[in-house]
């Protein structure tokens, strides 16, 4: 009971079980069922013996090994002749011998044997069995051994398995592991020692320091050569590194070393489901700085056609304005009605018409060129705008697999997204219905009667030309009406400065009015269409909104058991 009265032994087994309580919860947050069930194993055998668990190859002679080590006048561990009929058996102790039955793959047998008082030991199916099952049972119980005891059949301690086997158990769970070569009574002295030595020798290669390599013979252990056996060597290194006082100690070491191995396996995950969440998070950055960036250099292309389309239509009326100064001054128009009563020049009031239709003409022709021009670059960079986030889509980068051992499912959630993503992106970019505005769909649909065929990156330019159309010349129909009616004025005997001020105050007010309009509608156009794009990205927002909040979560947990775990280490270091 010295685990229990020993207060120093109680204070590490509770920081050490608050540290597993928290990887327990970790293994349910992230939802791995396989993790939960070692880590709820792991806590459930804490106040269990010290284990050994004894792992081989099948007919290496594990079973013979453990009832020497036991010194049993009787087989405990049965020595199957096949190993169909193997199964785990957990020997532990018990006031009398018991057998029980737990499931058709595992057994726990009681006996009156005193070292079992110390340790409890499991003997396990060969690595190399043919059985269903018993390959992953035994490595399902290795995390909650204590002491591996590989036992290797001294003819041959170079099999593939019974290595692939040793690689699982350092690598996965960091056990430490003694290597018995078993049968020695079998072997030449000089082709057993360079056997040991080559166990030896690819322990170190592994990363085992300073290997405990042990060669013995049940068969001479039991026929009473204990002298010659090899037990002696082993039963002295149990005694004297876990029987004595150390045994509790290295339980708890080797409780944290599991969790370590544990925790770090989140950790590997964690670390690429992070990667992915920073990869998808500068993905949608990027997303949001092209949108940007096409929707500043259209607005460009926006600001240079007005610049443009002004620049004609101050040219225009200011042409006209000086022509109407000269034509409506005294002298012009005396002249003017003089001529016109013998028939050589028009009227004033013919005159004033043909000016009211020349200024049109000027004016339409010329802005349609402008729009003509400005339209091209106004659309194209609407519809790269729509491409560039396409290609980008489809160029997105996996890092965390569906094949990954943690969080395949949330590699899946994320594959989905995406591929739902590209898809329904396709169809926005196809469907002409998304680049509609419907303040000027009845102009568009007029202006261009294909449109409501065409895909929808195919019409933005026609849907730009019918926005600009409108506002040219919703803006220049209602000047010229203006210039007419003044023009009109003349006949009814107005002066020529309230008929100049007049065609000027409208030719302002139209500029003004083009400067706004042509500008506010494609702006609004282009945001309307960089908004809806954007938009297609809403599922995706929801997922990486969500990652980075369960990421934050995760990684502050990982790093609290950590840092418990390595507290709790370094206090049990000083007593082993």
């Amino acid at each position: 009971m010295q685990d229990i009265i020993n207060p120093t032994i109680k204070d590490l087994n509770s920081k050490t079980e608050n540290a597993i309580q928290q990887l327990f919860q970790l293994t349910k947050a992230i939802q791995s069922k396989e993790l939960s069930e070692t880590v709820k194993n792991i806590l459930d055998r804490l106040s269990a013996p010290f284990t050994f668990v004894i792992v081989g190859e099948v007919k290496a002679g594990k079973s013979s090994f453990v009832n020497a080590l036991l010194d049993a006048k009787k087989d405990i561990c049965k020595v199957a002749p096949s190993p169909m009929t193997d199964t785990i058996q957990l020997i532990t102790y018990g006031e009398e011998e018991k057998i029980e039955d737990v499931n058709p793959h595992f057994k726990r047998i009681f006996q009156p044997v005193d070292i079992l008082k110390e340790i409890a030991i499991v003997d396990t199916p060969g690595t190399n069995t043919i059985v269903d099952h018993h390959q992953e049972i035994t490595e399902r119980f290795i995390p909650h051994s204590d002491l591996i005891v590989f036992v290797f059949e001294s003819k041959n301690p170079y099999r593939q398995s019974a290595w692939e086997f040793f690689d699982f158990i350092n690598e996965e769970w960091r056990r430490k592991i003694v290597f018995v070569l078993q049968q020695k009574d079998l072997m030449e002295e000089d082709d057993l020692a360079i056997n040991i030595n080559g166990v030896r020798e690819n322990a170190i290669k592994k990363g085992i320091s300073d290997p405990n390599v042990y060669a013995v013979s049940a068969k001479m252990e039991i026929d009473g050569d204990k002298e010659n056996s090899g037990f002696k060597a082993i039963r002295t290194f149990i005694e004297e590194n876990i029987i004595n006082g150390k045994a509790p100690y290295l339980k708890i070491a080797n409780n944290i070393n599991t969790s370590f191995a544990i925790n770090e396996k989140i950790v590997k995950s964690l670390e690429l489901r992070e990667k992915q969440w920073q990869h998808d998070q500068a993905f949608r950055n990027e997303i949001k700085t092209t949108l940007d960036n096409q929707e500043s250099k259209t607005n460009k292309q926006i600001d240079n056609l007005k610049t443009s389309l002004l620049a004609s239509y101050n040219k225009i009326t200011q042409e006209k304005a000086a022509e109407l100064e000269d034509g409506l001054g005294f002298l012009s128009v005396i002249k003017r009605s003089f001529n016109s009563i013998f028939g050589s020049e028009q009227n004033l009031k013919n005159w004033l018409d043909q000016q009211v239709k020349d200024f049109e003409y000027k004016l339409n022709t010329s802005l349609k060129e402008k729009l003509h021009d400005g339209i091209i670059d106004v659309a194209d960079n609407i519809q790269i705008m729509g491409k560039l986030v396409h290609a980008k889509i489809k160029d997105s980068k996996t890092i965390l697999e569906d094949s990954d051992e943690i969080f395949a499912d949330i590699a899946e959630k994320r594959a989905n997204v995406l591929i739902d993503l590209q898809k329904s992106f396709t169809n926005f970019l196809n469907d002409s219905e998304n680049f509609y505005d419907e303040s000027i769909k009845n102009e568009a649909k007029s202006f261009a009667p294909n449109l409501a065929t065409g895909s929808g990156m195919a019409i933005v330019g026609g849907i730009i030309t019918a926005i600009s159309q409108s506002a040219v010349f919703d803006i220049t129909g209602g000047i010229l009406a203006a210039v007419g009616l003044t023009f009109a004025g003349v006949t009814l005997g107005l002066k020529k400065r309230k008929v100049i001020r007049g065609f000027k105050k409208e030719i302002k007010e139209g500029h003004q009015k083009l400067e706004w309009e042509v500008s506010e509608k494609l702006r609004t156009y282009t945001k309307r269409i960089k908004d809806k794009i954007d938009h297609n990205f809403y599922q995706l927002d929801l997922l990486l909104a969500h990652e980075e909040k369960v990421l934050q979560n995760l990684n502050t947990m990982k790093k609290d058991i950590h840092n418990k775990l390595e507290l709790t280490k370094s206090e049990v270091e000083k007593f082993i």
